[in-house]
């Protein structure tokens, strides 16, 4: 199942068209993808049985380039992302593998959609690749052998970076210098967990201006999906809408020599096996 944030409305996207969720149940379903996260379960139980019209004929490659796209969840109550989770990207930035997830957040008010242009905020933005995970599930102390059914679903995000805010103090602060508006892009759409029979096995990459920077695997991650999701709730409780960015592999524009940082006018493309792609260019 694939649910996108469609001009503000809960949509799902199948290769013959779309259906407008809400209108299609008649208001048994809400039109906010913030709140149907949470009940994908029963959203593809009444797909099944009630096998809803069809809406306009456009093909997801259309709908993925919509501008309307907004972020899947808007408002999440905890938005969570992972630093060094790739053996690559560790090695890269110089330091040792972290033996816990190194865990920041992104605020809320950075979250965008997958075709959303961003402002180069320094001369040291910077961009990164990353596999997000939006849980559908609440829970607390959740076992690894249990973390994935917590899950709702996946897409494509970019953990958009200003270094140079990031940086600026010692010890570093990541949170501020990676919120900046749109600098948490992610889409095109949530698809469903089902759909991904295993999340640590999946192609990731990114390209500027067409040219290939990162080109990775998920299953380089040091910590999997299961592991993030029951450290996180080892602490904190989590609710439906909660999104995680998992990490970025290496290729990031920092870890380069010379570096190789965002200017206005580049634009970037970042795919994931399975999930699409999101576009975003830099003004």
């Amino acid at each position: 199942m694939r649910l996108a944030n469609l001009h503000g409305r809960a949509t799902l996207v199948l290769d013959e068209g779309i259906i407008d969720v809400a209108e299609a149940s008649k208001g048994q379903f809400s039109s906010s993808t913030d709140v149907i996260v949470g009940q994908l379960t029963d959203l593809d139980r009444w797909l099944r049985s009630e096998k809803p019209e069809i809406g306009d004929f456009t093909t997801p490659v259309h709908v993925a380039l919509d501008p309307g796209l907004g972020p899947v969840v808007s408002r999440p109550s905890q938005v969570f992302a992972i630093g060094l989770n790739y053996r690559t990207h560790a090695k890269e930035m110089g330091f040792t593998l972290p033996s816990k997830p190194m865990v920041f957040t992104k605020f809320t008010s950075s979250l965008a959609g997958a075709n959303a242009s961003f402002e180069v905020a320094s001369e040291r933005t910077d961009y990164e690749a990353e596999l997000v995970v939006v849980i559908g599930k609440q829970g607390r102390r959740i076992s690894t052998d249990d973390a994935l059914s917590h899950v709702a679903g996946y897409c494509v995000g970019q953990d958009l970076s200003d270094r140079e805010l990031q940086l600026a103090g010692s010890p570093a602060q990541f949170s501020l210098g990676k919120s900046y508006e749109h600098y948490s892009p992610l889409g095109p759409w949530l698809t469903s967990a089902d759909e991904v029979t295993n999340p640590n096995r999946l192609k990731i990459s990114c390209s500027l201006n067409e040219v290939v920077m990162q080109d990775a695997s998920t299953s380089d991650m040091v910590f999997s999906i299961a592991q993030l999701v029951s450290y996180l709730s080892s602490v904190v409780e989590v609710y439906p809408g909660d999104i995680i960015f998992t990490g970025s592999p290496d290729g990031v524009g920092q870890g380069r020599t010379p570096p190789v940082f965002l200017k206005s006018g580049d634009v970037l493309e970042t795919t994931i096996e399975g999930l699409g792609t999101i576009r975003n260019a830099a003004t």
